[in-house]
């Protein structure tokens, strides 16, 4: 650890959810007294908004093939870590970390917190196109070869992982499928302390002290089941029980959606920045995380897990991927998209919420030793010692 001073992470598209698991690693590589620098490309108009105040980073304009190329040219230069920490196989991570390892010999490290993949139909994904099709998408200025995030590009970044020195992954599937080290999500424990808040006043302060809260702390898409808590608050049909959605969708209008049909059990609260998430969460009587079994979910690690069992709140998800592993005996299962057998968790949790509570201080505890910053740190310093 003596000779390396310095990481720089390398994030494909700061303006997308990708920066969150940047920060948990930077987060962890702080705690060892490393230097950390954030930097990638911005393809959207804005660097994603749910961060702490306190990080900076460094980006350039993200673009399509061919003027991506002198972005790259452009960032190349000012990676000056001892180690090159790249967030996704995608080519504008990955890709870049390989082309400055070529000329500074420095070696790299590869995060793999997704399955790229899996949202264009994992291995039965191929693409064999005509010469003419082929040609269209190279050339047209709005090919669709041009774009950095193309399937094919990504195909190519997972076929290179091995020649990363190192490779991180979070969940069991993604393990198994590219090797690596777990290291999974790590939650500021300090920030989310149940003794720094007081449930009732959280309630009091966002307006929800009327109600009993089922809370879902991020954005709505359709592979997080929430419209299965929704059919199984249809079922109680209690009108003190609400979901509060977080933040709402910042893809579409999934969550419109969801308002139009069930709104009688919504409560939808604006996004708010990292540092005052701990206090939404405190006003939840119970987190919900009821994941759907699909290609995707199955290699997620769903930080909103440990939103919960950090605030030592019930947690109620689903038999998904890794879920059942990271909660242990300390939270609710259910089967995915079951929303039966959802309504008869609720209504259990609520029939024994002291028990239900202290259930959930066994969650914080298990939060604490397996899933922290400092669990993170510890998993890291090992892999950075042996580089």
């Amino acid at each position: 650890m003596k000779k390396i001073s310095k990481i720089s992470l390398l994030v494909s598209d700061l303006s997308s959810a990708a920066i969150l698991r940047a920060y948990l690693i930077a987060a962890a590589l702080k705690t060892l007294g490393l230097e950390v620098e954030i930097m990638g490309f911005l393809f959207g108009k804005n660097l994603y908004r749910n961060l702490p105040s306190e990080l900076n980073v460094y980006h350039l304009p993200g673009k399509n093939f061919p003027d991506f190329f002198g972005e790259m040219r452009k960032l190349l230069p000012k990676i000056n870590g001892d180690i090159i920490y790249a967030i996704k196989p995608q080519t504008a991570s990955f890709g870049v970390a390989l082309l400055k390892k070529l000329y500074s010999q420095k070696p790299v490290i590869l995060d793999i917190d997704d399955w790229e993949l899996s949202w264009h139909g994992g291995d039965d994904w191929h693409y064999h196109p005509t010469l003419k099709q082929l040609a269209r998408e190279l050339l047209k200025s709005d090919g669709a070869l041009r774009n950095p995030y193309h399937p094919l590009y990504v195909k190519w970044m997972e076929g290179l992982v091995s020649r990363a020195d190192a490779v991180t992954v979070h969940t069991t599937f993604l393990q198994q499928r590219f090797g690596g080290t777990f290291v999974p999500n790590g939650k500021d424990i300090c920030l989310f302390d149940p003794a720094q808040y007081e449930p009732e006043s959280s309630r009091i302060r966002y307006g929800l002290s009327e109600y009993r809260i089922l809370m879902f702390p991020g954005a709505p898409r359709p592979y997080k089941g929430l419209e299965d808590v929704l059919i199984a608050l249809d079922k109680i049909n209690q009108p003190d029980l609400k979901l509060v959605i977080v933040g709402g969708s910042p893809y579409d209008d999934y969550d419109q959606q969801l308002q139009q049909q069930w709104g009688r059990w919504i409560i939808k609260l604006p996004k708010y920045p990292a540092d005052i998430m701990p206090d939404l969460v405190a006003a939840a009587h119970i987190v919900v995380v009821p994941q759907r079994d699909t290609l995707e979910t199955r290699a997620q690690f769903p930080l909103k897990l440990t939103d919960g069992m950090a605030m030592a709140k019930p947690v109620l998800s689903t038999r998904v991927g890794d879920i059942p592993k990271i909660l242990g005996n300390t939270g609710y299962l259910v089967e995915p998209a079951c929303p039966e057998q959802i309504a008869e968790q609720i209504q259990s949790i609520f029939q024994d919420l002291e028990s239900a509570n202290q259930l959930a201080l066994k969650a914080r505890e298990r939060c604490v030793e397996h899933y922290s910053i400092e669990a993170m740190a510890s998993t890291l310093k090992s892999i950075i010692s042996r580089l």
